[in-house]
């Protein structure tokens, strides 16, 4: 035997000390479980960037990497994203006239994501002997107890708010953009008036309400495998408390995208469940959902509920930021899209239209919000929506019908993903957590040998 074989590479050495330090998967434990501190210290989406830089250090460190069955999907989706740089000077029909850095800005930012959300999928696939899926599936479980906590703290004192330390540092010029000051200042909520009085809707420790909504509903389907499943320990004593206390801020939150996703989502895993045989599971998931209909009906919640849903408000503006988004890039870039969003000329109705001082909605929203399906249209043309919805669509097909109750929650998920692409701006911290599911999942299709040693 060689000395060189007796001699521990720096390779080893370096990821021994990893282990012994800070532990398995701790990129991902230092973002979740450190994520109240990181909302109030303003640096409650900067903290993805630091910990997916985090990741590919790691994973470079490992070499050979795996990936998932139709990475190639996402990868040429990345490539088409990736060229949307080019066309960022140029002029969408009916826009309004720019470009320059800004743009390019912008550009930086939202592929700084896209990055981001593939560094932690790979890293999710790669680390599975070292990092059990039942620690990851914990700590996305806990993410939805802080969620709500957060929210049932919105409805308590829904004008708490305060100037964090990152807020303090940065210059002002950049704290006195609207965009930026949302990014880095911690509030629990935010009001709305549009079901005739004013309604505190839970944001924290996201920075729009929409966003609340949209992490809460991909976190809950963990939240369900952890605190109900077999090894749940004392956490199933505690699940059904939770649970009723997510009722009241996902019904204050007023985010009808929410509601949606979370129905078909539980007729998808009550379908599979008994598809599967998992008869006892089915039946606790049905009465749950009968007695808590009954509860929920029984109370003023539900008073809440049907007046948001007889006060549609952003109906008009969706479809018509939708209409015109679908209009415009197919006239224009149908192939490529435009990089970057883009701001209307006028409003729906009219190109003299816009904002003013009595009527703020009556300026279109920038095209390409209002839902990330529509920017990826915008942004990526045709072509580049269709490699990411398919890829989406490859991971769910491939574990539909799986039997394990990880493919239930993985699925699920991805139900939820997807339906919340056509009314929430979801590139951010909720695909983050859509493609760790992608990760678990493919985690199946690894070599014996390189399967998780622990659950």
């Amino acid at each position: 035997m060689s000395v060189a074989a007796l001699v521990p590479t720096s390779r080893a050495l370096a990821g021994t000390r990893e282990r012994r330090l800070l532990g398995p998967g701790w990129p991902l434990a230092v973002l979740y479980l450190g994520f109240p501190l990181w909302w109030a210290l303003g640096l409650a989406q900067l903290i993805f960037f630091a910990m997916a830089l985090a990741m590919a250090v790691i994973l470079r460190r490992k070499g050979d990497l795996h990936v998932p069955r139709g990475f190639a999907l996402w990868l040429l989706f990345l490539v088409w994203m990736l060229v949307g740089v080019l066309v960022t000077h140029a002029q969408a029909p009916d826009t309004v006239p720019g470009g320059g850095l800004g743009r390019v800005a912008g550009f930086a930012v939202w592929a700084g994501w896209y990055v981001a959300i593939t560094i932690v999928m790979l890293y999710v696939v790669n680390t599975a002997r070292e990092l059990p899926t039942q620690r990851v599936v914990r700590l996305l479980a806990w993410m939805f107890v802080v969620t709500t906590g957060f929210g049932v703290l919105a409805m308590l004192a829904p004008t708490l708010e305060f100037r964090s330390p990152m807020e303090l540092l940065l210059p002002r010029s950049l704290t006195s953009k609207n965009f930026v000051r949302t990014l880095v200042h911690p509030s629990l909520s935010s009001s709305s008036d549009f079901l005739g009085y004013v309604q505190p809707r839970p944001t924290a420790p996201f920075p729009y309400s929409n966003a609340w909504g949209n992490n809460i509903a991909l976190y809950l389907p963990f939240f369900v495998l952890a605190w109900t499943g077999r090894d749940a320990g004392w956490r199933r004593k505690l699940a059904p408390l939770v649970l009723v206390a997510a009722v009241f801020p996902i019904t204050f939150s007023l985010n009808r995208g929410l509601w949606i996703s979370l129905g078909l989502a539980a007729a998808y895993a009550a379908f599979r469940l008994a598809v599967n045989g998992r008869y006892r599971a089915l039946q606790a998931l049905v009465a749950a959902v009968l007695i808590g209909g009954i509860v929920f009906v029984s109370s003023p919640l539900y008073d809440t509920l049907v007046l948001r849903v007889e006060t549609p408000h952003s109906n008009g503006r969706r479809a018509g930021t939708a209409e015109t988004v679908v209009s415009v890039t197919a006239q224009g870039s149908p192939i490529v899209g435009y990089g970057t969003t883009r701001t209307m000329q006028g409003s729906f109705s009219s190109l003299a239209g816009g904002e003013t001082a009595q009527c703020h909605q009556c300026a279109a929203p920038p095209l390409g919000t209002q839902g990330f399906m529509w920017r990826l249209v915008l942004t990526t043309g045709f072509v580049g929506t269709f490699l990411c919805l398919a890829f989406f669509a490859h991971q769910f097909l491939r574990r539909a019908r799986g039997p394990a109750p990880l493919d239930v929650t993985g699925c699920s998920v991805l139900i939820i993903t997807v339906l919340c692409f056509f009314v929430y701006d979801s590139l951010g911290s909720a695909m983050f957590t859509s493609m760790i599911a992608i990760g678990l999942m493919a985690r199946a299709d690894l070599p014996v040998e390189l399967e998780e040693v622990a659950s």
